[in-house]
């Protein structure tokens, strides 16, 4: 049975693979720009005439897109799983539930969303097989 955990924040995706005796661990990065400052760029806003201009909502719609991408390589890694964990201190892998969510054949394998702080690699793995072994 292959039981997967999914350690998951914005800057990367740490992937425990439990199969039968083995173990594997693999870490995926995003390539998600947070503080993106564009060339030539000063102020927050652009003035045409009596009008502002604000470049927030594609700063965010960008934000977003990268994050979705990031999201569905992680999801790439993890299909072929019979049961996955879903771990990590940031709403990334909230957003990644709710992908899983939409699609019936993942909802069936995800067991568990849950809250955790920094870990080291070794924690992440004996938190993966503590969690499976209960």
């Amino acid at each position: 049975m292959k039981q997967i955990g999914v350690w998951l924040d914005l800057k990367e995706a740490n992937i425990v693979c439990l199969d039968e005796d083995k173990q594997d661990y693999k870490t995926l990065y995003s390539e998600i720009e947070t503080r993106e400052r564009i060339p030539g760029e000063s102020k927050n806003f652009g003035r045409f005439g009596e009008q502002y201009l604000n470049d927030e909502k594609t700063k965010k719609h960008k934000l977003d897109e990268q994050i979705h991408k990031y999201l569905l390589k992680v999801l790439k890694e993890i299909k072929g799983a019979e049961e996955i964990l879903i771990f990590g201190p940031s709403q990334t892998k909230i957003r990644l539930e709710k992908i899983m969510l939409s699609d019936p054949k993942l909802v069936v394998k995800l067991k568990e969303v849950k809250n955790a702080d920094q870990m080291t690699d070794n924690q992440k793995k004996a938190y993966v097989r503590k969690y499976f072994k209960d």
